[in-house]
């Protein structure tokens, strides 16, 4: 048992968990150290810690996963303790027995608690000899085609390949027909080995309509062990969490017990120490099947938080130095109820392809009582193409879920974002469906209303148009006629504006003025309309009209990134759909298909390079 105290603290993580726990470290009066690559000098979390040790490198097997390097970074700055936030080591038993090889404290459960519960087939194997409800499906070793196609015939399709280690909805794939299984297989492989250095699978059925219910676990070293009531995380994109919510709505005091109490059962018979995670499938019945613990915190833990008012990091802490638990199960509060969202730096309107670049705007909403928001960025810092593309998270708590669900309404409302694409939009669209409102929740949910919360783009109405050539006339001294790229587009007094808005653009002759909310940086201006912030610049017809476009019929990299795979050759014939490269970015695997039929004329890339965003890939001759 450990019961040393911590006086300086290293997280070894980014972004907004890295300045979430840094947050509370400083309230108890801890010295915080963070850790950082190459390219995450000037990150957010390396600023606000109070020491900083620079790890090199620009990918995450440069920096944040190389343990090595993140143990000698705690030992040079003084650090006792090392906390390993969610995704990269933190549910790596090798990292946390370094960490206390070292002589250091890890802020997380035992190394054998990680490797019980680390890989997904043995934690499955021993849940089901604790008598815990699976779905079925395979979770052997041996990891050869013909064995998962065995097991999935047996099964009976569709069925769900996934990662054995990490999470986050890397290297998972739902496989509907048999035909698409190798492909599937060894993409999902790949995305493995990429995140998490571990490429092997599981399969299991793929159950239809269920909920995702998690229950959150804390242990200390004394033996003692409660469930602070449990998550809804039933809104999922691609196997990602994109919307959690506390307590799970309809859930009954009867099954939340069950659920608790087996969750708690699932700990202590691996001896586990900290805050984890026990997730289930619950479907319409009531019956509730094991899926996996998560041996860290989790990114929903706020809303766990806001309906208990407790701080799970300081519980960390505590139980980290050997404190007890400071309460008993029938003192844990359940109190209004709270709902959270992933802000992403992706491209709804685009598969949500991650995106990148400066974020030119960056407003977050207003503080006030049962308003939060965590973040790892601020307005100027870049999105690299390296890590997970979250910004942050938004969390609004009420007594009722609908008085949360406006407080979170009124939040996005707020909230702006400009020069880099985000998922603002579509969260709204979310939170406002009627569906969310009358908590109509399962993992089917985005599918099921695909029309609704992703409409296709349509023209901007001249209203929007008015309202940016508006807030491009001259204020004060203000010349928008007069710009640093030479634009001479006529004298102030005609009031006419060419405008660009992204692939949109439109000859605007001003009217009046409007109120509509805008942000102007640089030379872009950032208007809100709708449920989106939408980027307009002065347009010079002329100049556009003698540009050069680059190629025609040429196919260029959506963003930064990996080519993992080039799976056409020159003088290959290919209909529309067909998937051409595969791209590599943010750890996840992104297809680029032919737009329309043809032949491939020329490819300009090979596997294994590092390829950045308009980067020309590809040309294609139209049949």
């Amino acid at each position: 048992m450990n019961t040393r105290a911590i006086d300086t603290l290293l997280v070894a993580n980014r972004g907004e968990i890295a300045c979430r726990v840094m947050r509370t470290a400083k309230a108890m009066g801890l010295t915080t150290v963070a850790v950082h690559s190459a390219i995450d000098r000037d990150a957010r979390h390396s600023r606000e810690a109070d020491r900083r040790v620079d790890l090199g490198g620009s990918k995450a097997s440069e920096s944040y996963l190389d343990i090595d390097r993140i143990v000698a970074a705690a030992l040079s700055s003084g650090a006792q303790a090392i906390h390993p936030g969610y995704g990269f080591l933190s549910e790596n038993a090798a990292f946390a027995r370094a960490i206390e090889q070292a002589g250091l404290i890890f802020l997380g459960p035992p190394a054998s608690a990680i490797d019980a519960m680390g890989s997904k087939s043995a934690a499955k194997a021993l849940m089901e000899t604790a008598g815990v409800p699976l779905v079925p499906g395979y979770h052997g070793q041996a990891q050869d085609l013909e064995t998962f196609r065995a097991a999935a015939q047996r099964i009976g399709y569709p069925v769900l390949l996934k990662a054995t280690a990490g999470g986050g909805g890397k290297g998972m794939k739902v496989v509907e027909h048999e035909a698409d299984l190798a492909d599937a297989l060894a993409s999902a492989q790949r995305e493995a080995q990429s995140s998490f250095g571990d490429a092997r699978m599981l399969v299991e059925k793929y159950v239809l309509q269920p909920r995702h219910v998690e229950i959150q676990v804390f242990a200390d070293q004394h033996g003692h062990c409660l469930y602070l009531n449990e998550r809804d995380c039933s809104i999922q994109r691609r196997h990602q969490k994109v919307v959690e919510e506390a307590p799970a709505p309809g859930l009954n005091d009867e099954l939340r017990r069950a659920m608790g109490e087996a969750a708690v059962k699932a700990a202590q018979a691996i001896g586990y120490v900290g805050a984890g995670t026990v997730e289930f499938l619950l479907d319409a019945r009531g019956e509730f099947f094991f899926m996996e613990m998560n041996t860290r915190l989790q990114v929903e833990h706020p809303v766990t938080e806001a309906i208990t008012g407790l701080d799970l990091v300081a519980w960390q802490i505590r139980v980290a130095q050997g404190e007890p638990l400071p309460m008993t199960q029938a003192e844990v509060p359940l109190v209004g109820h709270a709902i959270e969202v992933r802000l992403y730096a992706e491209d709804p309107d685009n598969e949500f392809l991650p995106a990148t670049g400066t974020l030119a705007l960056y407003q977050e909403s207003a503080p006030g009582p049962g308003r939060r928001v965590d973040s790892g960025v601020a307005e100027g810092d870049s999105v690299s193409s390296f890590y997970d593309p979250m910004l942050g998270k938004l969390i609004a708590w009420g007594d009722t879920r609908e008085q949360a669900r406006l407080r979170l309404l009124g939040m996005l409302d707020e909230f702006a974002v400009g020069g880099v694409r985000t998922n603002l939009a579509f969260l709204r669209r979310i939170i406002g469906h009627p569906a969310f409102a009358a908590a109509e929740l399962d993992t089917g949910f985005i599918p099921r209303h695909h029309a609704d919360l992703l409409p296709a783009p349509s023209p901007l109405p001249d209203a929007f148009w008015q309202a940016a050539a508006t807030a491009w006339l001259p204020q004060g001294d203000s010349d928008p006629w007069s710009s640093p790229h030479g634009l001479r587009l006529g004298l102030p007094a005609e009031t006419v504006v060419h405008l660009r808005c992204r692939e949109q653009v439109q000859v605007v002759h001003v009217q009046g003025q409007t109120g509509t909310p805008s942000w102007r940086r640089g030379d872009t201006l950032f208007v809100r309309w709708g449920n989106d912030v939408h980027p307009v610049s002065l347009f010079d017809p002329i100049a556009e009209a003698e540009a050069d476009h680059g190629h025609q019929g040429s196919l260029n990299a959506p963003m930064n990134g990996s080519i993992v795979r080039v799976l056409v050759s020159v003088g290959e014939q290919v209909e529309a759909g067909t998937p051409l490269i595969v791209l590599e970015a943010m750890k996840m695997e992104h297809s680029i298909r032919a737009p329309h039929e043809g032949i491939i004329g020329a490819v300009h890339c090979h596997e294994g390079e590092m390829v950045t965003e308009g980067s020309l890939l590809a040309e294609m001759q139209t049949l």
